[in-house]
C-alpha cells in the first residue's frame, strides 16, 4: 500500500441496534400513499369547505380577509393528527388486498452514518429555515408544514431521479425494485426537481408567499443540507473519483486500492462556500434580498461547479461512459440556464421600480 496517500476504510454503520419483529406487517407503499394522501387531503378539504360555504361574493371575501391577515387556512392540530392516523390506517388496509412489498422484521438495526447525516441535513434546514420565517415576519407555523412538503419531494424526486436518467434499463426490467430505497440509488438532481414541484404546490396553497421568494428562503438551507449529504457519501465510499496522483488523492479501500479523486468532499466543500455566500448575500441585503437573488446563485454556482467535477468523477450512469459529457453534467446545464434566466429576469424586473421611482 502506497503511505503518499490517504487510506480511508471507514465502515458506512455508525452502530447497530440488534433485530427487531414487528407484530404484523408494514406496507411500504402503504406507507408512500398515507404520505401522499397526508399531503394533498388538507388542500382538497380546505377548498371544498370554501366552495360549499356560500355564494361568489363570500368567498372573494373571505379571499381578501385572509390576504389582508397573510394567515392561510390551515386544519386545526387535531384534525391533523386525525388525518394522518386515517391516512396511514387506509394505505395499509388497501394493501392488504394488493401485493406489495412489506417490512415485518428490522434486523439486524444498522444506524448508518449517510442516514443519520441525511437526518442532519433536514433538521438543521429546519431550524435554519424556522429563522428566516421568523426574519421575514411569518408564521412558524408555516415552516413546519413546508418541512413535509421538502422531505417528501426530496426523497421521491432522487429516488425518481436516479430510476429515470442512470438505471432506467434496470428498473423497466425490475419495476418493484423501485420503492427499495434502502438499496441506495438517489440523485441530487432529481431531489432539486422534486423541491421546486414541491415549492410551486406549496405556494399554490399558501397566500401571501411567492415562488421566488420561497425559493430564496430554501436555498441556504439546501445547500448545507448538500454538504451534509455528500460527507454521508464519503462514509459509504460511494461516489468516488477517478484515479489520480495528486497529493490529496484517498485510496477507497472498500473500493480498491488505487488513489482516487475523493469528489463527494470537492462537493461538500463548494457546498459549504455556496452556503457562506448566500449568507453574506442575506445579510448584506438586512435580510430581504430581491427576489431571485438567492435562488438563482444558487442554482449557476452549484451546478456550474457540479459541469466541472464531474470530469474528476467515475460516470454513474455507464450507457454514457462514451458521450462527450457524462450524464450529470448533462442534467446541470438546464439549472445552470434557469439560474441564469432567474437573475436576468427577476433582478431585472425588482430593478424597474427603482429606477421610476428614482424619475419620479
Amino acid at each position: 500500500m502506497n503511505t503518499e496517500y490517504f487510506f480511508w476504510e471507514g465502515q458506512p454503520v455508525m452502530f447497530n441496534l440488534g433485530e427487531v419483529t414487528l407484530p404484523f406487517p408494514i406496507s411500504i407503499p402503504g406507507l408512500i400513499l398515507a404520505a401522499v394522501l397526508f399531503l394533498a387531503a388538507p388542500w382538497f378539504l380546505l377548498k371544498r369547505n370554501g366552495d360549499d360555504a356560500g355564494s361568489k361574493k363570500k368567498r372573494r371575501k373571505r379571499k381578501h380577509d385572509a390576504a389582508s391577515d397573510d394567515k392561510p387556512e390551515e386544519l386545526t392540530g387535531l384534525q391533523t393528527v386525525g388525518l394522518l392516523i386515517g391516512s396511514l390506517v387506509f394505505g395499509q388496509l388497501l394493501f392488504l388486498i394488493l401485493p406489495g412489498p412489506s417490512i415485518q422484521q428490522f434486523g439486524p438495526i444498522l444506524i448508518r452514518w449517510y442516514g443519520v447525516l441525511f437526518a442532519a441535513a433536514f433538521l438543521t434546514g429546519y431550524f435554519i429555515g424556522r429563522k428566516l420565517f421568523i426574519d421575514a415576519g411569518k408564521d412558524v407555523a408555516l415552516a413546519d408544514k413546508l418541512l413535509m412538503y421538502i422531505i417528501v419531494a426530496t426523497v421521491v424526486g432522487a429516488r425518481l431521479g436516479h430510476v429515470i436518467f442512470y438505471d432506467f434499463d434496470y428498473y423497466i426490467r425490475n419495476i418493484h425494485e423501485v420503492l427499495f430505497i434502502w438499496q441506495g440509488g438517489l440523485a441530487s438532481h432529481g431531489a432539486t426537481v422534486g423541491i421546486l414541484i414541491a415549492l410551486w404546490l406549496y405556494v399554490r396553497n399558501h397566500r401571501g408567499i411567492t415562488f421566488f421568494w420561497l425559493g430564496d428562503r430554501l436555498a441556504i438551507p439546501a445547500i448545507l443540507g448538500g454538504a451534509f449529504i455528500r460527507v454521508g457519501n464519503f462514509f459509504n465510499s460511494e461516489i468516488v473519483g477517478l484515479p489520480t496522483d495528486v497529493s490529496w488523492a484517498v485510496i477507497f479501500a472498500r473500493v480498491d486500492m488505487l488513489p482516487r479523486h475523493p469528489t463527494m468532499l470537492y462537493e461538500a466543500l463548494i457546498c459549504i462556500i455556496i452556503f457562506v455566500i448566500l449568507f453574506v448575500l442575506y445579510r448584506y441585503h438586512k435580510t430581504r434580498p430581491p427576489e431571485g437573488l438567492l435562488s438563482g446563485v444558487f442554482m449557476i454556482i452549484l451546478f456550474g461547479s457540479r459541469f466541472f467535477i464531474e470530469y474528476t468523477k467515475v460516470e454513474q450512469a455507464a450507457f454514457t461512459e462514451t458521450w462527450m459529457i457524462g450524464m450529470g453534467q448533462l442534467l446541470s446545464i438546464p439549472f445552470i440556464i434557469f439560474g441564469i434566466w432567474i437573475l436576468w429576469t427577476r433582478l431585472k424586473k425588482n430593478h424597474e421600480p427603482a429606477q421610476k421611482a428614482g424619475a419620479e
